[in-house]
């Protein structure tokens, strides 16, 4: 499995601890940015990240902003994409077993580095369950499909 990982300059300092995480645990990624005292738009990065998602460079997201929400709002403009803004492990869990998230997003601002290291270890350990999960996921994609105009 191999990561996109992205952050604006809200997210830096914990993109930064969670791919030094990453690295520990021998988990692939690509970092898309942003760097230290950079002051960029998230939109940007968050783009830059999705697009190697959607292509099948990478497999899954972990996108940091200040809260999170930002960052779900671009990656969910993506076809194929369930971004799920994410505050504690159990709600890791359920966006991986129930919704089948493939992409994460932290706020920097909210989270200490202990509860996200928590929160990026439970999703990416999670298998999506399937069965009664799997006909809601398919439904989603099929409000997708007639969303995401060609």
């Amino acid at each position: 499995m191999k990561i996109a990982v992205a952050s604006d300059h809200a997210g830096f300092d914990l993109k930064s601890k969670i791919v030094a995480f990453l690295e520990e645990k021998g988990i692939a990624y690509r970092d898309f940015g942003s760097g230290p005292g950079q002051t960029v738009d998230y939109v940007d990065y968050g783009v830059m990240a999705m697009d190697s998602v959607v292509s099948g460079e990478c497999d899954r997201a972990i996108l940091f902003c200040g809260t999170g929400i930002g960052m779900a709002v671009v990656a969910n403009k993506y076809k194929g994409i369930r971004a799920t803004p994410c505050w504690n492990p159990f709600t890791a869990q359920v966006s991986r077993s129930h919704n089948d998230s493939n992409c994460l997003t932290l706020g920097g601002r909210t989270l200490s580095f202990e509860e996200a290291v928590e929160i990026v270890r439970t999703w990416l350990e999670t298998p999506f369950e399937g069965g009664r999960h799997q006909r809601r996921v398919a439904k989603i994609l099929e409000v997708e499909r007639k969303n995401f105009k060609p």
